[in-house]
């Protein structure tokens, strides 16, 4: 299938690199969208993840256009574009918080040659950002959010889990490298998955603030929201384990919000995705045209 290459540049000035697919035989989106905006998770990029690309040809066959996209924690390690010249991101050396500029350029990249109704698919860390961003961007259009399987990035849920010693052995290496001096030195983590990250970047994504605890922010988005989780991933990870039953126990739980369990469904959904993409288009089939 052919594919539109293409870039944009945020507010801030990364330069961003994704991919448009428009549907050919079908004239107009069975949903009440006219494209989805997929954002990776944790070190992807817009063309490695199965995930997506059996969800963008799922959406594709809708009528619905993809646009699947990097943001500025693409990769493990990234040198970025910027007017400045090149900058060093990358999963390890990202901000979460600047996602809301990565997510602001697509949304309006998307909105301008597709048109108005444009939802947001984050799968994992990507999801966080959607959500993260259509609670904190007040300018932010997005029609819905679909996070697929976001974890909750909770300092006190991970030290009241039987991992805790793990956890906080890690957060103590991130502080004491911060206090001597050594914010961007990397650390190898293992948990709650394996990756590198600087000291500065654990402790600001893990620490107790829970800035980017989605169960939090959810009641700041506007928009209709899906989050579904795999019962294996919840079983498994600590970083999913009780997300079920802390969504049910919300206080003035959203009326936008709906959630969603796939029975069998790892943290990629692998051999359950028709499952999954069966709940995203019975989700959106309900959404308000």
């Amino acid at each position: 299938m052919l594919v539109d290459l293409l870039q944009t540049t945020t507010r801030d000035g990364i330069r961003l690199d994704g991919m448009l697919q428009k549907p050919v035989h079908v004239d107009a989106s069975v949903w009440p969208m006219d494209g989805l905006c997929c954002i990776h998770g944790t070190g992807g990029n817009f063309y490695t993840s199965t995930l997506f690309d059996d969800v963008a040809a799922f959406c594709l066959e809708k009528g619905c256009a993809v646009l699947r996209v990097n943001t500025r924690g693409h990769d493990g390690i990234s040198n970025a574009i910027t007017a400045k010249g090149g900058r060093r991101l990358g999963a390890a050396y990202e901000v979460v918080d600047e996602c809301r500029h990565d997510v602001a350029a697509w949304v309006t990249y998307l909105t301008e040659r597709i048109g108005p109704r444009v939802g947001l698919v984050g799968h994992s860390l990507g999801a966080v950002k959607c959500l993260y961003a259509s609670a904190h961007e007040t300018a932010l259009q997005a029609a819905c959010d679909i996070g697929i399987s976001p974890p909750r990035l909770s300092y006190s849920w991970f030290c009241s889990n039987p991992e805790r010693a793990e956890f906080l052995e890690t957060y103590s290496q991130a502080e004491s490298l911060m206090q001597s001096g050594q914010p961007t030195a990397l650390l190898d983590v293992t948990l709650p998955l394996p990756f590198v990250i600087t000291a500065a970047g654990f402790a600001e994504k893990y620490g107790p603030d829970e800035r980017y605890n989605f169960l939090r922010f959810l009641n700041g988005i506007r928009c209709p929201v899906l989050v579904t989780l795999g019962a294996v991933e919840v079983a498994d990870n600590p970083a999913f384990r009780g997300a079920p039953e802390a969504l049910a126990e919300l206080g003035q739980r959203p009326r936008n919000l709906s959630v969603s369990i796939i029975p069998g469904a790892n943290h990629i959904y692998a051999n359950v995705r028709s499952d999954l993409l069966v709940q995203l288009d019975k989700w959106l089939c309900g959404l308000v045209k």
